[in-house]
């Protein structure tokens, strides 16, 4: 009889055992990254905000604790993912940040796409001043007597709303004053993009000419729609940085709305840009459900778009960004789903 008690006692503490370890696999599995916090960063352009928001929220679903992103510009940005100091971003823009390599290659890579071949630069004036002066291209703009019709300032230059130090755009269009000789032309007006755009608006708005560079997605483009409000320039030669000029031939696109003079293709003399993450190696190799999901995940253009134009309206406070996230993942669960499994499965390995 003692026999058999003590055989009931192990079945029953076996059976408990295992009972036990039931939700324990079960969170591991769905939890990869339980116990592990992400330091996050993100662009100090605002309209690549929202799309650290809906990865932050994946990365938590996957059981990550994520940090309050911090917002970095580019040098030092990739400088610090190299080194470890923060993980990932969800904001690198290739080719345009290729000059940046030489800085992170050797501890960080970029790993999957957030948005691919939709990222589109160029310079912009209205449609107005283009229609009435037959402006199809920037050069056109070196002649004296248009330049002028953009000189706010009375300075003798056509003022340009170009990039603040530090962003990739700004390298590109710094090269393009000294291969050209802009300087003799125009000004760069480089000081915070959002505010020097709201003075644009603001001078459009009053029957100004206007000219600007500006990218895709962004909410200047909903704004200023292309062939209704403004007009995208092309360039008569295309020149870029040394480590994109074997780009040079991937500037023209097809079918672009509101090319000046209705060209097709569009030489805006800029390549297409695509949204990568770019994250730190030791940590995607420590991560492997990270990694997975930076290679699969997506969002769609149109959906940066349409949100990058709630944040103009107002709708831009961290709560709204959070709630914009969380309204995205929930209209789109079914493919969200499926990249957490995706990244769930490497985690088990």
């Amino acid at each position: 009889m003692q026999r058999l008690s003590n055989i009931r006692k192990m079945a029953t503490t076996a059976l408990c055992a295992g009972v036990l370890a039931i939700p324990l696999t079960a969170t591991a599995q769905e939890e990869p990254g339980d116990g592990t916090t992400i330091n996050m960063a993100r662009a100090t352009w605002d309209t690549g905000w929202w799309q650290a928001e809906v990865y932050a929220s994946m990365l938590e679903e996957l059981g990550y604790e994520v940090s309050e992103a911090t917002t970095l510009d580019n040098p030092p940005f990739y400088q610090s993912v190299a080194f470890g100091d923060v993980d990932l971003w969800v904001n690198g823009w290739f080719p345009l940040h290729n000059t940046y390599e030489d800085s992170f290659a050797d501890g960080a890579e970029v790993v999957g796409h957030v948005a691919k071949g939709g990222a589109l630069q160029g310079y912009l004036i209205d449609k107005k001043t283009a229609d009435e002066h037959d402006i199809t291209h920037v050069e056109d703009l070196t002649d004296p007597e248009i330049q002028a019709l953009f000189d706010a300032d009375g300075d003798g230059l056509a003022d340009l709303v170009a990039c603040p130090p530090g962003w990739g755009c700004e390298e590109v269009i710094s090269h393009h004053f000294e291969e050209f000789g802009w300087d003799e032309h125009f000004k760069p007006i480089t000081a915070g993009y959002s505010a020097s755009m709201a003075d644009t608006v603001a001078r459009y708005d009053n029957g100004d000419p206007i000219f600007f560079y500006t990218w895709t997605p962004n909410w200047t483009v909903g704004i200023l729609p292309p062939g209704e409000d403004v007009v995208w320039l092309q360039m008569d030669e295309t020149s870029l940085p040394e480590d994109q000029m074997d780009l040079a031939d991937a500037t023209e696109v097809e079918g672009l709305a509101g090319c000046a003079g209705g060209a097709d293709p569009c030489d805006l003399g800029w390549p297409a840009n695509d949204i990568r993450p770019v994250a730190n190696s030791a940590f995607l190799d420590d991560n492997p459900a990270v990694r997975a999901l930076l290679e699969v995940a997506r969002i769609p253009i149109d959906d940066i778009f349409a949100q990058n134009a709630m944040m103009n309206e107002g709708e831009d406070s961290a709560e709204d960004l959070s709630r914009q996230a969380s309204e995205w993942i929930d209209d789109n669960r079914d493919q969200v789903d499926e990249w957490l499994a995706t990244a769930r499965e490497a985690a088990e390995g």
